[in-house]
């Protein structure tokens, strides 16, 4: 039997059907002072409840929320800000100066997993189309500091920076994309 209960009525008995539901724990629960564990029942509960009435679920789609939005528009502000430090063709690196791919490799001396890095990137110049700028962060330390880069390997791209030594494989898909 298929329930008719109007949207507008929705809220309404949603609310009357979680009363319904902790009734008898309301009169020894503080629902402002709920463990993790009853937390969990509870949003599982409610979400059961819900789940059985789709009637009482909006028809819009939840709001996309990206937590890092702000953070990531910063980045990439301060990437555009300094393209040519970082990849200018006056740039220490190897690959065509007109490439239509851009890495810049921040290496730090005495450093393995840079060498490693730097074997990779060479590699992957020879088959794709890509430039790679070699920049020492001790000696460019501003323009690391800048782009709050703390460690070497870091691999600069124009529209993201990663961390430490990243397996070639991970590196073309990065460039495929």
């Amino acid at each position: 039997m298929r329930l008719g209960i109007r949207m507008t009525w929705g809220l309404p008995i949603a609310a009357g059907l979680v009363a319904l539901m902790v009734a008898p724990a309301g009169a020894e629960t503080d629902f402002t002072n709920l463990t993790p564990t009853e937390r969990a029942i509870l949003h599982n509960e409610l979400r059961e409840v819900l789940l059985s009435v789709p009637q009482l679920l909006p028809d819009a789609p939840a709001p996309q929320i990206d937590p890092y939005k702000d953070a990531v528009a910063d980045d990439l502000t301060r990437l555009s800000e300094r393209e040519e430090a970082l990849y200018g063709a006056h740039l220490p690196g190897f690959g065509p100066p007109d490439a239509a791919l851009t890495i810049a490799l921040f290496t730090a001396p005495d450093c393995p997993e840079c060498d490693r890095a730097q074997a990779d990137l060479r590699i992957l110049a020879d088959t794709h189309d890509l430039r790679v700028t070699l920049i020492d962060i001790t000696e460019q330390a501003d323009l690391a500091r800048a782009l709050e880069l703390d460690m070497a390997p870091s691999y600069v791209l124009p529209d993201m920076m990663l961390r430490g030594h990243i397996p070639p494989i991970v590196l073309e898909r990065y460039l495929r994309r």
